[in-house]
């Protein structure tokens, strides 16, 4: 029905049949916003994030003080994160991965800046979501930033080492202060390092030490990220942390994956396989889980090895993904891994 109102425009009104209609339609597009879009409750982004605050403790004034806020995609769609903002200019963030597709993983790093700022310090990162919908997470840092206490350099860094070497740094540490001022014990969970101090050189106002850090042959394979914590004598603020970093590397190295393609049924194909050392080595075994694969090499002692891997197609059709084991003579980690992917056709 159609009406003129109060000014003259044309005002339209509501059949009663028409007005639950209306109401049902209001109703179910409330409830797809709410229930079918989380950017109306963001707890689901505050999921991913399984650790949202840390604190660095006391560090020393240029020490190096970073964080890593990992979290995962436990979606189907892809996460992207659009920046950082961050409260204070103590901190800097910046996001490791910004696209991050189901299941796989990012991290958001934290920096403080003891170069800049000392005393009681805090920041808050606001982390922004802009794919698939818009969220936010705050995450949270805080540490104390002694201005008495400096490293040089700031952090014990090892980069990259050989499995079963042994490998050390040299830190020293310089007090402005008490001459009395004595560094009682370092403590780390560790069980790789160990540390060594220098007796403290002592003059008016300033102690220095020599320490030496070492890693141990027996670190295992992989990326390392640790501390190192400094107790002292002082009365308050009596512990002082030193970031630990490195990587200890296989003293084994495969050249490249095995990628056969695609074989005929009944069809044989051959491929080599390089294997390198750090050290002369003889090759003891290689496993493989199909008996459709046959490997064979010497029995020398080198440092470089070629490894002859023969696959027998057999007459099932198929895609086939196998992990071919070879194993030396090499103390510690002595032996290495390859995967060989190809389709039978």
């Amino acid at each position: 029905m159609e009406a003129i109102g109060r000014y003259g425009a044309h005002v339209t009104f509501l059949s009663g049949w028409e007005i639950p209609a209306m109401i049902r339609w209001l109703a179910a597009v409330w409830l797809a916003l709410v229930v079918v879009h989380p950017a109306w409750g963001q707890s689901w982004a505050v999921k991913m994030f399984p650790v949202r605050q840390h604190n660095f403790g006391t560090v020393a004034r240029g020490a190096k003080a970073e964080y890593a806020f990992e979290f995962q995609n436990l979606y189907k769609e892809t996460i992207h994160v659009a920046g950082v903002r961050v409260s204070c200019g103590c901190t800097s963030a910046r996001v490791t991965k910004a696209t991050v597709p189901s299941l796989e993983k990012s991290s958001i790093l934290a920096t403080f800046n003891t170069r800049s700022f000392v005393g009681q310090r805090g920041a808050t990162i606001t982390v922004i979501i802009d794919q698939p919908y818009y969220a936010e997470v705050q995450l949270r840092v805080d540490g104390y930033i002694r201005s008495d206490v400096v490293f040089d350099p700031g952090e014990v860094d090892f980069g990259s080492v050989g499995a079963g070497e042994s490998v050390e740094r040299h830190i020293r540490v310089a007090y402005a202060g008490r001459s009395s001022w004595t560094i009682q014990d370092v403590r780390s969970a560790n069980e790789h390092l160990e540390v060594e101090l220098s007796e403290p050189q002592r003059s008016p106002g300033r102690v220095t030490y020599d320490m030496t850090v070492r890693l141990k042959p027996t670190a295992p394979v992989g990326f390392f990220q640790d501390q190192l914590v400094l107790v002292t004598d002082d009365r308050y603020q009596d512990q002082v942390t030193l970031a630990v970093e490195g990587r200890v590397v296989s003293a084994l190295t495969v050249a490249n994956d095995l990628v056969l393609g695609t074989v005929r049924q009944g069809e044989t194909v051959t491929r080599n396989l390089v294997v390198r050392g750090k050290q002369p080595f003889r090759i003891t075994g290689i496993e493989c889980d199909d008996d459709r694969f046959e490997c064979s090499t010497d029995s020398q002692s080198k440092r470089l090895h070629v490894v002859t891997v023969k696959f027998q197609a057999g007459n099932e059709p198929g895609d086939f993904r196998n992990t071919i084991t070879v194993q030396t003579d090499l103390p510690g980690e002595h032996e290495c891994q390859t995967v060989v992917t190809g389709t039978v056709r």
